[in-house]
């Protein structure tokens, strides 16, 4: 990949910089627990991806908070459980609890010091407030679903997107996607036209799609890595530093 030809990398954030598998399990753990539910990590991980991706068709306009009581919901009905409004709130409130990967502040210094970074999240303005301070680096835009009133792999997240660079001077085949979900991001992203990097972060679940929908349709990103570090090398910027 020549990253020489980039001026914008897009970011999605939970499960991409945030490690939200551990913040999510953190609070489905211990729910299963009390309500008897006999599911290991990779269940749990399933079904919050189902329930998550339903609830945000249902409700493209709500907050994700609400998301993620629905999500919380279908998650109980799924395991037969009965509804526990306490384990629903402490999911909608645990998001900004949810912790960076470990690479993830020291690799978007990096990046920033030769792109222009934009925040592209299923989230709502507060709940991103809360983990800003988790990423280390100040963006140059953040991009909601609460905004644009849609969730991805809608479009209209994309579009807002290519709109943001456009006021930028920037044109599409100067923005590079960012992220691990192949359903929520890159389907969508390369059906525009845009290039894309798939982050494949290792997955508590049965397989790399972890607490994401498999996307049903075969997509190719330009660039798969391992770790966000992994991206910041492959741009050549740790030699750079090293030089300084």
């Amino acid at each position: 990949m020549n990253f020489s030809t980039f001026r914008l990398l897009t970011f999605d954030c939970y499960g991409t910089l945030i490690d939200w598998e551990a913040g999510i399990l953190a609070t489905l753990c211990p729910w299963a627990q009390r309500a008897g539910v006999s599911a290991d990590d990779a269940a749990l991980l399933t079904a919050f991806a189902s329930a998550e991706a339903a609830a945000e068709h249902a409700s493209p306009g709500a907050l994700y908070p609400d998301i993620l009581r629905d999500a919380h919901s279908r998650i109980a009905q799924h395991f037969h459980a009965p509804p526990d409004a306490a384990a629903a709130n402490a999911l909608a409130e645990s998001v900004g609890d949810w912790p960076a990967f470990r690479d993830t502040r020291e690799a978007l210094a990096r990046l920033h010091r030769r792109f222009k970074l934009v925040i592209v999240s299923n989230v709502d303005r507060a709940s991103f407030a809360r983990t800003q301070s988790r990423l280390g680096v100040p963006f140059d835009a953040v991009i909601t679903a609460e905004e644009v009133g849609a969730y991805k792999p809608d479009l209209r997240m994309f579009r807002r997107t290519l709109e943001v660079a456009a006021d930028w001077k920037i044109a599409p085949q100067q923005v590079l996607h960012v992220a691990q979900s192949l359903f929520h991001d890159h389907v969508p992203a390369k059906s525009l036209g845009l290039s894309t990097v798939w982050v494949r972060r290792p997955s508590r679940g049965n397989s790399q799609l972890g607490a994401t929908r498999d996307p049903g349709v075969a997509v190719q990103p330009d660039l798969t890595v391992q770790s966000l570090a992994e991206l910041a090398d492959a741009a050549g910027l740790e030699t750079q530093i090293k030089k300084q």
